[in-house]
């Protein structure tokens, strides 16, 4: 990964638009998500020109970091092709020193303006963990830690009265990108910098589109993502 550090006048969207700064990130995750939502994509280049063009360097525009579920392909739900995110995903989208590791590469390193952590509703990571609170038995294996890193987000969505496993899941993203800020010295500095920012978005499944449930950073409010 021995990469020299991006222009992010250089990352370009799936519609070759230049994006710059965290809000234009934000916007540009926002319409992809929106044309996802309505089923009209644009075309994505994924052939033999755009792998050439790509292979000496990398200029992704957003960070995702999500959960690691088939269903929630952030390609897919922001309508965007080969070099555009650089994406991260563990199941339940739980923090380690590699994923933090991955975050400080794509601030520091590729320039990215714009951090992202992808929930979703019906995830099996905080359903196992809401089961394994009210019934104290712990997962085998390593699904264990899994849970056991989830747990936090369960502990403080309860304290709240937010009993449901979707709502659960909700604070968990919320909790993800406060960790993600608080851990990352590196992330914490980008932010505050106004170089980067970190948005907490739950995807529903059914309708395709995105809910903010948590901002850091200079990102001001630019449409279509309701609270959740």
């Amino acid at each position: 990964m021995n990469e020299p550090t991006t222009n992010a006048s250089d990352a370009r969207d799936a519609a070759g638009a230049a994006v710059v700064t965290p809000a234009d990130a934000w916007r540009t995750l926002l319409a992809g998500n929106a044309r996802f939502a309505d089923g009209h994509l644009h075309e994505q280049h994924l052939d033999r020109a755009r792998r050439a063009e790509l292979a000496g360097q990398q200029r992704p525009f957003a960070l995702v970091f999500g959960c690691g579920d088939s269903r929630v392909a952030a390609e897919f739900v922001f309508d965007q092709g080969l070099g555009h995110l650089f994406v991260v995903r563990t199941a339940g989208h739980v923090v380690d020193s590699g994923v933090l590791g991955s975050v400080e590469f794509g601030v520091d390193i590729l320039g990215i303006p714009l951090v992202v952590v992808l929930g979703h509703d019906s995830c099996g990571a905080v359903a196992a963990t809401v089961a394994a609170v009210e019934t104290g038995q712990l997962p085998a294996g390593f699904v264990r830690d899994i849970v056991e890193r989830v747990t936090p987000s369960v502990l403080a969505a309860q304290r709240q009265g937010r009993t449901s496993a979707d709502e659960a899941g909700a604070e968990h993203v919320r909790q993800t990108v406060r960790l993600l800020v608080d851990r990352s010295a590196a992330l914490a500095a980008a932010v505050g910098e106004g170089r980067c920012a970190v948005v907490g978005l739950v995807y529903r499944l059914v309708e395709g589109r995105v809910n903010v449930v948590e901002t850091r950073g200079d990102l001001p409010e630019v449409g279509a993502a309701a609270a959740f």
